[in-house]
């Protein structure tokens, strides 16, 4: 199932050749998106790739946890069975800009190309029926996780949806937020190995 994400497919086609000394990132255009994706690989002592990714999974326990996290919480769906597949809401705080929402499927899919991997896609009929007035919606929000031993490495794309905020916002969640992307990606990096560390 893994491979049949075009996003992750997209990742997987830009992992550097070998193994890296210090953060690195890179970001590139899709057709018809307002934003760019990006992918950060941050070397990281010692860490263990099957606690991070159960840290990744444990979506219930990332607020207070993880930076911005507002809110993040399991949703019961048949359709995704844990601990493989959690279906889950989840509120972003974007700091002077209010809040992003989305509802997602986050997989673990195993080991692909040496890296134990979990990615999540949003589920867009579930996103678009969240009320607005609780937060900015997102039009699209896909990321990975890629860890292996001395490496984590995080992949994001995401948008809100154009209907939902003013024209200066649309601008600085797009724009703006491609400008910013390498810090995020690394914060987010270093969050998740904090977290992480204080589950094992």
């Amino acid at each position: 199932m893994a491979h049949n994400n075009a996003f992750l497919k997209r990742v997987l086609q830009r992992l550097p050749s070998s193994d890296v000394r210090s953060f690195h990132f890179e970001k590139w255009d899709v057709p018809g998106q307002p934003t760019m994706e990006g992918f950060g690989l941050l070397p990281v002592d010692s860490v263990d790739p099957e606690a991070l990714i159960a840290s990744v999974m444990d979506v219930d326990n990332y607020t207070g946890n993880i930076d911005h996290v507002e809110e993040s919480r399991s949703v019961s769906d048949s359709r995704f069975e844990p601990p493989e597949k959690v279906r889950f809401y989840q509120k972003i705080s974007i700091p002077v800009l209010g809040s992003i929402q989305m509802e997602s499927v986050l997989i673990d899919a195993g080991e692909i190309e040496g890296f134990r991997v979990a990615y999540w896609e949003m589920l867009d009929q579930e996103t678009e029926a969240l009320n607005k007035r609780q937060g900015i919606r997102s039009q699209y929000n896909n990321g990975a996780w890629m860890v292996k031993p001395g490496f984590v490495g995080y992949a994001l794309s995401s948008a809100p949806r154009r209907d939902d905020v003013g024209f200066i916002k649309w601008k600085a969640l797009t724009k703006g937020a491609d400008v910013g992307a390498s810090s995020v990606i690394r914060n987010n990096i270093e969050g998740m190995v904090r977290f992480s560390k204080q589950r094992s």
